[in-house]
């Protein structure tokens, strides 16, 4: 083996400094990995083990400990991924001279369909609103960047007014990663965002916060759980009985671009999404979409 293994706090910052200096990891990703690592590193530990001397059966072990711990396959796919960049990680540093991880598998979980909302559920999202406060002018704006624009509620929250090019009909978005993106705005999103900023002219703004889009009537920004109170509230004035978050805007925009025959890499492209695959879910919703179509339209289902 080639370099000396350090202790295994310094081997975790070194592994935690990689992710986000050379990957680009945003801070949460980061940290989950971290966790993951550090629940392996508790393992080898109480099993006298160092991490170079970690085998398969090892990690099959860890993986099974886990799993008689009661966490949920979804988490335990996360924590096996997290390892596995971890070994990948120590082999491309020399650290190790081969991977332990190689051959292990991780748990199979059904990819679960994300929930969508119709364009009729959204209208009466945004007609639910009380257009007569700033909230409510702000509120409309909200709705209709994140449906609009297909964005992350990270993503909404630090939209920044010079990044918003309403001629050319397009924003510029910090995405995972610091990974910057265009995306394109519909007309009905430039509306809702221009008849705002008027309203938002009328807020004392907070030191650092001037270019900062959404901001709550104290001039300060908003809060993903800010976000999450606004639209969880709309849909439940609708009357909508469905479980809502911000991020089912972000679902229905793609879904609603697929219906309308978009391209998928064009989608995957504006919703910021590394691999394709990520965007393939989307693909299962068109296809029972396409068989209701078929089923409700097609001359031989209506003799």
């Amino acid at each position: 083996m080639g370099r000396v293994l350090p202790s295994s706090e310094e081997l975790l910052n070194r592994f935690t400094m990689h992710l986000r200096l050379e990957r680009g990891m945003a801070a949460n990703t980061v940290d989950a990995y971290a966790e993951d690592v550090r629940k392996l590193l508790r393992f080898s530990y109480d099993a006298g083990l160092s991490v170079d001397k970690i085998t398969l059966p090892d990690m099959q072990q860890f993986a099974a400990v886990c799993f008689d711990l009661g966490i949920a396959e979804r988490t335990l796919a996360r924590i096996i991924s997290g390892v596995k960049s971890f070994f990948h990680w120590l082999r491309r540093e020399d650290y190790i001279d081969s991977d332990p991880t190689q051959l292990l598998e991780g748990p199979h979980i059904g990819r679960k369909l994300p929930e969508v909302l119709s364009v009729e559920e959204i209208d009466a999202m945004t007609e639910a609103i009380d257009m007569s406060k700033y909230e409510g002018i702000r509120n409309r704006a909200i709705i209709e960047t994140l449906y609009g624009c297909g964005l992350r509620v990270s993503e909404l929250v630090n939209l920044e007014i010079s990044r918003i090019y309403a001629d050319e009909q397009y924003l510029i978005v910090r995405g995972k990663g610091d990974k910057e993106r265009l995306v394109p705005m519909a007309q009905t999103t430039i509306d809702a965002i221009k008849d705002y900023l008027k309203e938002r002219g009328e807020v004392k703004i907070k030191p650092g916060e001037s270019n900062i889009l959404f901001l709550s009537r104290r001039g300060g920004r908003l809060t993903r759980m800010m976000i999450y109170y606004i639209v969880s509230g709309l849909a439940e004035a609708a009357g909508i009985n469905k479980e809502i978050s911000p991020h089912t805007l972000r679902h229905s925009f793609a879904t609603h671009l697929l219906e309308g025959g978009a391209n998928l890499r064009a989608i995957q492209q504006m919703l910021g999404h590394e691999s394709i695959s990520t965007t393939e879910v989307y693909l299962h919703i068109d296809r029972s979409f396409l068989r209701t179509e078929i089923l409700s339209h097609h001359p031989r289902n209506n003799r």
